[in-house]
């Protein structure tokens, strides 16, 4: 996308999304980014949780009932920003009344800052006698494959700010990078067959230091080459109709099949 266009383009998706987002039902009404992983087994579902950030809540109570989810699994954790653990807290109305505890599944160096923003629910001993908090289940996750209530997940390290780690995860043919500044090319063999790709694009005109922009995003698109790819994270500056309609010029332009995600979407899938 070239400079010119993409300048343009910026000026269209500034107008009125801010107002949007304030309707109930519209696309543009965005919360933390997360995503639930339904996975069907002989036994019943299971939901697998990436990320729970501060605004976890409001989404549960708008989608679990609309969906019908009523337990959380597990939780996997892609860093350790406010958008990714700031809903832990609110795991306790899970652990209270719906099943005697969650694992959650984190890299050690977020671990480690959950021992100071969250260290009443990783040392629970601090806790006064009769208080309700949530019952967490922590579970160390290194660069490597792991297990998960039978499905395997493997972590794609990316780069979220210079020198900050963050993590993606592959499940099945399914790629879920939600914040990435640089992808690291020893992950891009990880990425490799790819069927849905689901990938960090904040604005619509520029990288930021920290998360890709929409340019960024679509050369990386175009690296990787997934059969799907849904585009998450956006900020207010990227209005849902305005930048899919560009997205389907791409479409038939290039066979690049992108679309923006939004609260609620549902994708069936194969794992």
């Amino acid at each position: 996308m070239g400079s010119s266009q993409s300048g343009g383009f910026f000026k269209l998706a500034f107008n009125l999304v801010c107002t949007k987002a304030a309707e109930l039902g519209n696309k543009n009404r965005r919360l933390n980014t997360s995503i639930l992983i339904r996975n069907s087994k002989p036994s019943g579902s299971c939901n697998i949780l990436i990320d729970a950030g501060k605004f976890f809540y409001h989404s549960a109570l708008r989608w679990f009932p609309a969906f019908g989810i009523r337990t959380i699994d597990a939780v996997i954790i892609t860093h350790s920003h406010a958008d990714a653990i700031g809903g832990l807290d609110d795991l306790r109305d899970w652990t209270n009344n719906v099943q005697p505890h969650i694992p959650i599944y984190v890299a050690n160096r977020d671990f480690e800052v959950m021992k100071k923003t969250h260290y009443y629910l990783v040392d629970t001993s601090v806790i006064v006698p009769g208080a309700a908090v949530s019952e967490l289940q922590f579970n160390i996750i290194h660069e490597e494959p792991f297990i998960v209530h039978d499905l395997q997940v493997t972590p794609l390290p990316v780069w979220h700010g210079r020198g900050y780690r963050s993590l993606g995860f592959r499940f099945g043919n399914i790629c879920y990078i939600s914040d990435v500044s640089e992808i690291p090319e020893e992950t891009y063999p990880l990425l490799e067959n790819c069927e849905i790709l689901i990938l960090d694009a904040l604005r619509p005109d520029r990288s930021s230091s920290t998360h890709f922009g929409l340019p960024r995003a679509l050369e990386e698109v175009r690296k990787i080459k997934p059969k799907r790819t849904l585009l998450t994270g956006m900020m207010h500056l990227m209005d849902h109709e305005i930048v899919n309609d560009y997205l389907i010029k791409l479409m038939e332009s290039e066979g690049l099949d992108v679309q923006l995600s939004y609260d609620g979407l549902r994708v069936p899938i194969t794992l």
